[in-house]
C-alpha cells in the first residue's frame, strides 16, 4: 500500500522526530504505484507554485517553504521556520526508489 502525506511543522519531513505523525495534516492510500505518484506530481506541482524554496530526499520527501512563514517558539525563545513536508510511504516505509 502507497500513501502520500502532507505535513506542517518546523522541521524537515526526512527527519520524522517522534511524535511526526502530530504534525500531519493529511493522508492519502493508494493501491498503486502510479496513482500515488501521480497524486504526489499534483501536489508537488502545486506547492512549487505556493513556496519559494524547495529541497527533496530521495523519491519519499519533499520540503517546501517561504522564508516569511515562521512561528515562534516559547521553548526555545526564537521564531522557528515553518516547512511544508510531503513523504511518501510503502507499507509504511519511506519509499526511497521508484
Amino acid at each position: 500500500m502507497h500513501e502520500i502525506i502532507y505535513m506542517r511543522t518546523d522541521y524537515e519531513p526526512w527527519w520524522m522526530f517522534e511524535g511526526w505523525e502530530e504534525k500531519v495534516v493529511s493522508r492519502h492510500k493508494f493501491n498503486s504505484t502510479e496513482n500515488a505518484q501521480s497524486y504526489l506530481e499534483n501536489l508537488k506541482n502545486d506547492f512549487s507554485r505556493r513556496f519559494v524554496n524547495q529541497k527533496q530526499k530521495n523519491a519519499a520527501f519533499s520540503c517546501y517553504w517561504n522564508e516569511e512563514e515562521t512561528e515562534y517558539c516559547e521553548n526555545c525563545e526564537e521564531d522557528l521556520q515553518i516547512f511544508h513536508g510531503l513523504i511518501w510511504l510503502v507499507n509504511g516505509q519511506p519509499n526511497i526508489s521508484f
